[in-house]
């Protein structure tokens, strides 16, 4: 559920969760005071929990490339094996 900024005219600052589907609030939970909801500031998405990777978004390529270039030293030259 997202998290909208409010300002209560007696409390001050407060963030309030809430379905997006929810109607903004009017009054303040804690002391019922008039509330303003206001634009957020963080417009970055946060992803929090397990289950969120670099390699999520990884084109099916990567997976060849990567294998090709374990084939990779240190120093960027072909390993080769010794007869």
């Amino acid at each position: 559920m997202p998290t909208y900024d409010y300002a209560c005219s007696s409390c001050g600052d407060f963030e309030y969760f809430q379905k997006i589907t929810d109607e903004p609030l009017k009054t303040c939970p804690k002391c019922g005071g008039e509330v303003k909801r206001l634009i957020s500031k963080n417009t970055n998405i946060i992803f929090k929990g397990p289950g969120f990777y670099v390699t999520d978004s990884r084109k099916p390529d990567y997976l060849s490339k990567s294998k090709a270039e374990a084939g990779q030293n240190e120093s960027g030259k072909k390993e080769t094996k010794a007869s």
